[in-house]
């Protein structure tokens, strides 16, 4: 199901049925589910800007009510909600977060992070009340082909041709986004339900992405580490603005604190329960940017 107004070059050369409407659209929905016995509900709001929480609750909050709702009354036999790793808290590369580990306070004040986790307890009580078939599935940090937005990806496309790049003191996990979709695809057949898989791999400082992406690509050509008290000023003067004007800033607090965090995931559940491929992050980079330059993102 896409908008009519979606981009759909992410499924050049496939075949899919593709049916035209907005899952916001209780009637639209409920055509579309006709004879669905498998729901896998990908829609959300991922932008990072603006990080009020108001920007995302309609889409990536309450569109997921409406996706359970009439995904019950369609008798829908598995229900496959993709969130995000964000929904977990994050661990060091020495411990790092898992499907236990609670959500932060810092977490909280992202917009976008606070609606996935929110979204992913909707899911998890409607299969707890209504013994629903619902799973949920946690992709970290996503690259490889078909990133037709361009999503995650633009991290690559920011660094690609610089010969200086400046990056942040933080870190996060990275994973093919094939092994994501093969994790996607093996939760609906062998998946629990009402349990959650982070579908992770690597957990990279920037500075050790940006220097692997240099490896595949050439670029960026030399890195520069971003002071932490620069990094906090400048959040500071976003937040200030924001307060000022009324308006979001592209970089406030929250965002700079969550640059400089080790956001760092483990797939050993994935792994095990889920047969999660670990595909090597320099293989994902290098597809992604082989598909952006056939596409002309590149050039």
């Amino acid at each position: 199901m896409v908008r009519e107004s979606s981009n759909l070059l992410s499924l050049k050369n496939t075949n899919p049925e593709i049916f035209k409407g907005n899952f916001m659209d209780r009637h639209e929905l409920q055509r579309a589910l006709a004879d669905c016995r498998v729901v896998v509900h990908v829609a959300a709001n991922t932008s990072q800007w603006p990080s009020a929480y108001k920007y995302y609750q309609k889409v990536n909050v309450d569109g997921v009510q409406f996706m359970l709702e009439e995904c019950k009354k369609a008798g829908v036999e598995r229900f496959i909600f993709v969130g995000s790793a964000n929904a977990f808290g994050p661990g060091t590369k020495e411990n790092p977060g898992n499907e236990t580990t609670p959500f932060t306070s810092l977490q909280y004040q992202s917009g976008y992070m606070r609606s996935k986790y929110e979204a992913q307890q909707l899911a998890l009580d409607f299969h707890q009340k209504y013994n629903f078939p619902a799973i949920v599935v946690n992709p970290t940090f996503m690259l490889g082909k078909h990133d037709a937005k361009p999503s995650s990806g633009q991290m690559l496309l920011m660094a690609h041709g610089k010969k200086l790049m400046p990056y942040p003191a933080g870190g996060k996990n990275f994973v093919h986004v094939e092994d994501a979709a093969t994790g996607i695809v093996n939760a609906i057949e062998i998946g629990e339900n009402g349990a959650c898989y982070l579908l992770a791999n690597e957990n990279l400082t920037y500075q050790e992405f940006f220097t692997t992406m240099k490896a595949v690509s050439g670029y960026p050509q030399q890195l520069v580490r971003i002071p932490r008290p620069i990094l906090n000023i400048a959040g500071s003067f976003g937040s200030a603005y924001e307060k000022a004007f009324r308006k979001p800033a592209k970089l406030n607090q929250v965002n700079a604190q969550l640059l400089q965090a080790d956001n760092y995931y483990s797939s050993a559940k994935a792994q095990k329960e889920l047969q999660l491929p670990q595909t090597p992050i320099d293989q994902a980079i290098k597809d992604s940017l082989e598909w952006f330059e056939k596409f002309g993102y590149l050039n």
